[in-house]
């Protein structure tokens, strides 16, 4: 194992990454804005290194910055968390090129999952099952017009670089396409840098099924279970769990050798996910994107397959034998993720300001990743999670009730959060029966 590791990112990711690698005996380096420099991260690792002011283009983005503070504190490895760098090919390859070790998969594999049509066209011919929809970008409109008509509305509009539930529209004729393709295309020109736009099959009713892979040291894709990921806002994630309640044993035998498939045709290395989604009327999947990185939701694998997901990482990026058994998986119990977010409960915008009271809840099969604590000012900077409350039980009936007892104990006064969603989530008949899909949060509003 390496003794130095940047980790760059900020917030609960880093945070967690920091524990795992001091309690390995690993010296875990911070950076950070000027922003974020009373943020619990910082004062929590061995060295931290101030990288710019609040914008992140100017500090967690910086990649001359961040290799500065890794040259100058001796750090060997970086640790690039979710977001900002964590998925740039660029970014990985300058990170190896500097004689650093990089911990994620290679640029390679980034760079063929990040292209969503390269992705598709990959994915297809490893054999993993892939939605109809277009093999190469729509050039113009007339082309999305042209492939809508063949696909069949409704359709999904996507942009070919986007990721994290960004720069997509759903259309259900010819009229609202024309619409959607040119939002699509100006919002992914403007966000990624790439106006590409695909076509694919819209599915009314669908839930989102995610599986967490681990390319080994020696070359070896496993699984590690899937996890439901179908309460969304704005076709982003409020709540994972695993198991799925909507997948059979039969079922994931096939989720799991798809995203086996799936990481082998890239060589992949080290953690990542494969995103599906689930036709819950025909038990039919498809290949939605892969995540080249760790997610905001490995907590709940952490705890159905007993493992430490980020020490995995760790020790895939050193050349070391994972600390489990590839061959004896066994998922074991149930565990539930709520985001807390400093965003409005109903209209789920965001809302920053002063943390005035922080009490996170405890107890037995309860756990809170945050980045910040009382005293803490959550600013408009950055993403709005605030935490990540994770619960465990014997049963799916039992983290339910666990997590309804842990929202209720969980107090923040100051930025608006959306614990009163979650509240009102947990009472939800729909989703205690198990039986949702990704609609579930625009019934209840």
């Amino acid at each position: 194992m390496f003794d130095a590791l940047l980790v760059a990112n900020r917030g609960e990711i880093a945070r967690r990454v920091i524990r795992t690698a001091r309690r390995l005996g690993v010296r875990a380096i911070a950076v950070h804005s000027e922003a974020d420099a009373d943020l619990p991260f910082v004062t929590e690792a061995d060295e931290a290194v101030c990288v710019g002011p609040a914008n992140p283009a100017q500090s967690y983005r910086n990649v001359e910055a961040i290799l500065a503070a890794a040259r100058s504190t001796g750090a060997q490895a970086i640790h690039p968390g979710y977001g900002f760098l964590s998925e740039n090919a660029d970014f990985a390859r300058t990170v190896e090129e500097s004689g650093l070790i990089w911990v994620g998969p290679g640029a390679d594999a980034i760079s063929a999952m990040g292209d969503k049509i390269n992705a598709r066209n990959l994915m297809a011919a490893a054999g993993v099952p892939v939605a109809p929809g277009t093999t190469e970008p729509a050039a113009d409109l007339d082309a999305a017009v042209t492939a809508a008509a063949e696909i069949g509305y409704p359709v999904m509009v996507k942009a070919a670089a986007g990721g994290g539930g960004m720069g997509m529209g759903v259309a259900t004729d010819e009229t609202a396409l024309r619409t959607e393709y040119d939002k699509v295309r100006a919002f992914a020109e403007r966000m990624f840098g790439d106006g590409s736009v695909l076509i694919e099959r819209y599915f009314p009713r669908v839930r989102h099924v995610e599986v967490q892979i681990l390319g080994l040291a020696d070359g070896r894709v496993v699984a590690l279970g899937e996890r439901e990921c179908s309460v969304q806002r704005r076709n982003q994630k409020l709540v994972e769990e695993s198991p799925s309640p909507a997948v059979s044993p039969a079922l994931r035998e096939r989720f799991l050798a798809a995203a086996v498939r799936a990481g082998e045709a890239v060589g992949y290395r080290n953690a990542g996910t494969v995103e599906c989604l689930l036709d819950p009327a025909t038990q039919e999947f498809f290949f939605l994107e892969m995540n080249t990185r760790l997610q905001v939701e490995h907590p709940v694998t952490e705890y159905v397959y007993g493992v430490d997901l980020v020490e995995e990482q760790l020790r895939v990026a050193a050349g070391l034998a994972p600390t489990f058994d590839p061959d004896a998986l066994t998922p074991r119990g149930h565990a539930i993720e709520l985001r807390i977010n400093a965003e409005d409960p109903k209209r789920f915008l965001p809302g920053p300001g002063a943390i005035r009271t922080w009490v996170e809840p405890s107890g037995e099969g309860v756990r809170v990743d945050s980045g910040y604590v009382e005293g803490n000012t959550v600013t408009p900077f950055y993403d709005s999670l605030l935490a990540k409350l994770i619960v465990s039980g014997a049963t799916r009936e039992e983290a339910v009730e666990r997590a309804r007892a842990a929202v209720a104990g969980f107090e923040i006064a100051g930025p608006k959060n959306n614990l009163p969603f979650f509240a009102e989530l947990l009472e939800n008949p729909e989703f205690r029966s198990g039986d949702y899909d990704t609609g579930i949060v625009g019934r209840m509003r």
